[in-house]
């Protein structure tokens, strides 16, 4: 005869199952870290080194070569970290012997990625319209709702995650001189500390 506790341990984990996308990779965050870290140092080269009288001999880049060159480095961190994510997820789920695509994993990422891909293309408009202060902010803000939304189906330190990425957003929105820094605190440090966290927590 099992325990009745464990018998109501595996009940439970059989309802987590079914509603909440547990395969999330804390070493994915980690390496998405690592990314918009690298990154934001390239952007910061080009913004501000490239000005200074260090810079002798380096070709300034502006206007518009300025934010092609900007938005190719983001589309290239995207990539990164999705890949990575994927790719990591599928094989802890595997591991779990875990279903990877599934209703809970399908909610999820609804969840998650309205608001994200909301947030791209009102930051296109903003783009358009020549609003670029606003841009670290608003991928920030966005960013931290689609992760607040997506925690209900996931595991729960991605809320937390949410309200510091959205925290640091509403910063940038008031103090856009500091964009560049609050972006590469939020999708930088904090996702390394988070993954790391959640790596040691689930992963290990």
């Amino acid at each position: 005869m099992r325990k009745p506790e464990q018998e109501l341990a595996d009940i439970k984990s059989m309802m987590e199952r079914s509603t909440r996308f547990l395969s999330l990779n804390g070493l994915a965050g980690v390496l998405a870290g690592i990314y918009a870290l690298v990154g934001a140092g390239i952007v910061w080269y080009w913004i501000y080194f490239l000005e200074t009288s260090y810079s002798q001999g380096a070709t300034e880049m502006h206007g518009s070569e300025l934010m092609n060159n900007m938005l190719l480095l983001a589309g290239v961190i995207l990539l990164l970290a999705l890949g990575s994510a994927f790719l990591l997820s599928r094989k802890k789920s595997q591991k779990n012997s875990h279903k990877f695509w599934s209703s809970a994993s399908k909610r999820f990422m609804l969840a998650l990625f309205i608001p994200v891909i909301s947030g791209g293309l009102f930051s296109f408009a903003l783009i358009h319209e020549g609003y670029f202060h606003l841009i670290a902010a608003t991928t920030l803000v966005f960013y931290g709702l689609g992760l607040i939304n997506a925690s209900h189906f996931t595991l729960s330190e991605i809320k937390n995650l949410g309200l510091g990425q959205l925290i640091l957003g509403l910063i940038a929105a008031f103090h856009h001189e500091y964009g560049l820094i609050c972006w590469a605190l939020g999708f930088g440090i904090l996702h390394v500390i988070y993954g790391s966290m959640m790596y040691y927590k689930y992963d290990r």
